[in-house]
């Protein structure tokens, strides 16, 4: 059995993703209605989202947190996210045109996930404006690359009128200081009302679904991480294998912490964190915060 496998059998559900229905019929109104980013709002701030298996769907609190969440905010001109999920070098773009197919990049669920769509409106744009970012090399499309779940489960909540362009960059690599890089690049497009997001989770472990007890290394590394970005400590977040308590259980492998490098990297005041939302839930941080 797959590690993603034996998660999805901790949350059986007779209706797959009622509860992001449920949102859909009460928010589609407000989502019409949110008010557009204007140049005199001032930078979008940057955000790192613990975004959650399929089934977080079916958690109306986290819905709720994130749909909230944006809300706070102006609605983007567009999104640029970079998720756990997609690893290439050198940086490449997924699909920027209109309704582009997602990447259903799970097994073990309920099929009824592989069906929920978002289709976003088209991003071709953006992407022309990223690949003047991102350096004198060309940057690859793969045109028929959608956004993955890293991507679209978390935005499906914040921006569920799928109204909002998207276009998703691979990482570059696992290295926390390549993500860092990569975030001060972005860094521009929050004066342009575009919206950095880092997709990833506060600390992603499951052996601590075996091993309860193992929780006590979890805390311990969120709440390290809460101190060192209060400090603007990037030193101490890149170097978070060393420096980190409980670094080994909390992130066996990098993908899902080195997002937030891109955020605290796309920043202009990396002491500026803020949690927006702030759980434990099944002995792992669901954590995400957004940085100015």
């Amino acid at each position: 059995m797959t590690a993603t496998s034996s998660v999805a059998s901790l949350f059986p559900s007779r209706t797959p993703a009622a509860a992001y229905d449920d949102l859909l019929a009460r928010v589609l109104p407000q989502a019409a209605e949110h008010r557009m980013w204007n140049p005199s709002d001032g930078p979008l701030p940057s955000l790192f989202v613990s975004h959650g298996a399929p089934f977080t769907l079916d958690d109306p609190q986290w819905l709720g947190d994130l749909f909230d969440w944006a809300r706070s905010m102006p609605r983007p001109r567009a999104v640029v996210v970079v998720s756990a999920h997609w690893e290439r070098a050198p940086v490449a773009i997924s699909g920027a045109a209109a309704g582009t197919p997602l990447f259903y990049d799970f097994s073990g669920f309920h099929p009824r996930y592989k069906t929920l769509p978002y289709a976003t409106p088209d991003a071709t744009d953006l992407a022309r404006r990223l690949r003047g970012l991102l350096g004198r090399t060309p940057v690859h499309e793969f045109t028929d690359r959608g956004l993955d779940h890293g991507a679209f489960i978390p935005l499906m909540a914040m921006y569920p009128a799928a109204d909002v362009p998207v276009v998703q960059l691979s990482m570059p690599s696992l290295d926390p200081g390549a993500l860092l890089e990569l975030g001060a690049r972005l860094r521009p497009l929050r004066e342009e009302g575009i919206l950095v997001l880092g997709s990833g989770f506060m600390t992603h472990s499951f052996a601590v679904f075996r091993r309860p007890e193992l929780a006590a290394d979890t805390a311990a590394f969120d709440e390290w991480a809460v101190d060192a970005l209060a400090r603007g400590d990037v030193d101490a977040l890149t170097d978070y294998r060393d420096k980190a308590p409980g670094a080994a259980v909390a992130h066996p492998t990098a993908d899902h912490f080195v997002p937030l490098l891109l955020t605290v990297g796309a920043a202009d005041d990396p002491g500026s964190a803020v949690s927006a939302i702030d759980r434990m839930v099944m002995g792992n941080s669901t954590r995400s915060v957004q940085l100015t």
